[in-house]
């Protein structure tokens, strides 16, 4: 085996460790997790979604409907979906299933 392949994923595993074990070592003791993180906690998740979903808007021409028509109609479906089942990830997989349908006809 490649010996620079090799040292490559052991780096990678040990950065991967060490990550993984960081959270325990700084707020694994009797004083459990501090408030700014638990907040941050849930604070960041619904604004990285707000940061994706601009960033997956940006380019929609807003001047001519049928431009970005597609678009719209696929974040629609996320939305709708995520209302009525809560799951993430069907709301993920119909949106972007409802997108590449519509682009291709």
């Amino acid at each position: 085996m490649n010996t620079h392949a090799l040292l490559i994923v052991l780096v990678c595993a040990g950065v991967t460790l060490l990550l993984r074990a960081l959270p325990f070592a700084c707020f694994g003791g009797k004083g459990g997790v501090p408030g700014w993180v638990a907040s941050l906690g849930g604070m960041l998740p619904p604004a990285i979604m707000a940061a994706l979903v601009v960033y997956c808007l940006r380019s929609v021409p807003f001047g001519a409907f049928a431009d970005g028509a597609k678009q719209l109609a696929a974040a629609a479906v996320v939305v709708a979906l995520h209302l009525a089942r809560r799951n993430t990830l069907l709301s993920i997989a119909g949106g972007t299933a409802v997108y590449m349908i519509l682009i291709r006809i």
